[in-house]
């Protein structure tokens, strides 16, 4: 059986976003604070794109989980 679940959660996904941004800017060095706010905020629309496929209005996420075959995966466009 076949089971699609969407959830919402725009803290979750905006946070989760955010702190891979500010982890991929720990090996930055050199560079002021407003530069570093300014890549931040770079990478976190740059991330933002590119989870778009499965992200739907920056909030929304569908996973399909089969029962039988014992998996689970995003779905694109979450509905």
């Amino acid at each position: 059986m076949k089971i699609k679940l969407t959830f919402k959660d725009p803290d979750g996904v905006w946070e989760s976003i955010n702190q891979a941004a500010r982890d991929s800017l720990d090996e930055v060095n050199g560079i002021s604070k407003d530069e570093r706010e300014s890549l931040l905020e770079f990478r976190h629309e740059e991330l933002s794109s590119a989870l778009a496929k499965w992200i739907k209005y920056g909030e929304y996420c569908s996973v399909e989980f089969d029962t039988e075959a014992g998996t689970a995966r995003v779905v694109e466009g979450a509905e």
